[in-house]
């Protein structure tokens, strides 16, 4: 398991003084790239060998939002490799060691020349190391949905939704998504299921639908197909 501590910090919090999903995932995405880092399979590196990590999709549950000033503890550790896929969970605690927000998600290894998966090859995976998995209930990959949703306003990437892999950064899609939800809903579960990746000035359609205990929410592009579909609960 690879952890660090934080503080949340001002510029992090939303009206409330707490977390929002998308920083939450943020605190994630960082906990994995710091293991990365550390280990040797850094960014640099995985470019030198022409490959990178790409996320497939997020199972997020969240018992409680972090506060501004709470000490917090996120931690994170991959308990499967399979072909082109890596699995890996994720948690954040308090100093109590209370489960504030846990994940899972499925990532595809990508030869960046050929923009295809690849296999995950033995020396990567052994490097990672594997831990079991957390006690959960697993949702499908996949997020079906109807084609019958409300069209919203079309809106362009722009520059601060670009990580270094050169597309929409994956919590950029959920902060994206979670304007289109009502102001009063609380978000406690998340699955996000990504099929494409946008990139600068490349416009989004954005769709919203009501389903029982909360809403979906597909980001397409001009041709109806989705770079991701967000459920959230």
């Amino acid at each position: 398991m690879y952890q660090f501590k934080s503080r949340v910090r001002y510029s992090e919090v939303e009206l409330d003084k707490k977390l929002d999903l998308s920083a939450i995932i943020d605190y994630f995405q960082d906990c994995s790239t710091f293991q990365s880092e550390d280990i040797g399979l850094s960014i640099d590196y995985l470019r030198s060998i022409n490959r990178a990590w790409v996320l497939s999709s997020w199972q997020i549950i969240v018992n409680d939002y972090p506060e501004l000033g709470q000490e917090i503890t996120s931690s994170t550790w991959a308990y499967d490799f399979n072909g082109i896929y890596g699995y890996r969970n994720f948690m954040i605690e308090n100093n109590q060691k209370e489960v504030l927000a846990y994940a899972n998600s499925i990532w595809v290894y990508i030869d960046t020349k050929s923009g295809r998966p690849t296999r995950v090859t033995d020396d990567i995976a052994n490097t990672y190391g594997l831990e079991e998995k957390i006690d959960m209930n697993y949702a499908p990959r996949k997020i079906s949905f109807s084609k019958d949703m409300i069209s919203l306003a079309p809106f362009s990437v722009i520059r601060s939704n670009i990580d270094t892999n050169n597309h929409v950064n994956n919590g950029q899609y959920i902060k994206m998504a979670e304007e289109f939800l009502p102001e009063d809903f609380v978000i406690k579960q998340m699955r996000a299921d990504y099929r494409k990746a946008a990139r600068l000035d490349d416009l989004i359609v954005p769709k919203l639908a009501k389903i029982q205990d909360g809403y979906i929410v597909v980001l397409a592009d001009t041709e109806d197909k989705p770079f991701t579909i967000i459920e959230f609960k």
